[in-house]
């Protein structure tokens, strides 16, 4: 640069700083929507629908007999990792005028552990 007049030197000196942040600019943009697309593919793996379904069949299951048959809970265990790949755990126990069930759902992606209550 020892060669090249004031004028010159500037504009060298300004290529530089539009080529710099030109460069940060798409790194940022880059990140950005890798960040974008990480998170919209974990909100559509949760499996809401399927998680409200077992629910509703544990909960009616539990008020039918009122007592943890073991004959219903292996049916739950089995169609659930047979048809969905989850792996479903649920237990009931009464304590006074309250119903109390743990229910455990883990397809390899979500778990969801839930403690539902009701008199």
């Amino acid at each position: 640069m020892a060669g090249l007049n004031e004028d010159a030197q500037w504009i060298v000196l300004m290529g530089f700083v539009v080529s710099f942040s030109l460069f940060f600019l798409a790194m940022v943009l880059n990140q950005s929507t890798v960040v974008g697309q990480t998170t919209a593919e974990s909100v559509l793996d949760f499996p809401k629908n399927d998680i409200h379904d077992l629910r509703s069949v544990i909960i009616q299951s539990v008020y039918q007999k009122n007592v943890d048959d073991p004959v219903i809970n292996n049916d739950i265990v089995s169609i659930t990792l047979a048809r969905k790949g989850a792996i479903v755990n649920y237990s009931s126990y009464h304590q006074g005028s309250y119903t109390y069930i743990n229910i455990h759902y883990n397809n390899g992606v979500t778990v969801y552990n839930e403690t539902w209550a009701s008199p």
